[in-house]
């Protein structure tokens, strides 16, 4: 007798009808997900409220394998390199007020020049000036990376 018989048999007996009946075909016993099935799997089990077992126990996984996938995924993102939304905006046109020209002072003003890179992290500005070499803007990148 099959392993599957007794499970009928025994539900049979007890007047139960079969609640699930999974029949899996081919040389193994694994389902095949798709990716798009395990990010959304996984997406779910980050969800505030849920947890990972019950996330697992609805698609009919073990949390093992949710948690193998979780990590998969996380390592994936680790490889990637990550990127943050930029936003350009226009610089106001900058027009400096001269003042009435005075015979004691004839000194130049200093105009402001325009920001080529404003970053903002955790609520520091850093702004990269036009002109700036290579070299110091990868130092720069490179300190904020560190830092974060």
């Amino acid at each position: 007798m099959t392993i599957s018989e007794l499970t009928l048999k025994s539900s049979a007996e007890i007047d139960e009808p079969v609640r699930r009946f999974e029949v899996f075909t081919g040389a193994g016993r694994r389902r095949d997900w798709s990716a798009e099935d395990k990010a959304r799997i996984v997406a779910e089990s980050f969800e505030p409220g849920d947890t990972v077992s019950a996330v697992a126990r609805r698609h009919a996984l073990s949390p093992q394998q949710l948690f193998t996938w979780r990590r998969e995924i996380r390592k994936a993102a680790e490889a990637m390199p990550a990127f943050v939304p930029a936003v350009a905006t226009p610089e106001p046109a900058f027009v400096p007020k001269r003042p009435a020209p005075t015979l004691r002072s004839k000194r130049r003003t200093r105009q402001r020049r325009a920001a080529a890179i404003e970053i903002d992290v955790a609520g520091v500005r850093v702004t990269i000036e036009n002109g700036a070499s290579p070299a110091t803007i990868a130092a720069v990148l490179g300190a904020l990376k560190a830092g974060s």
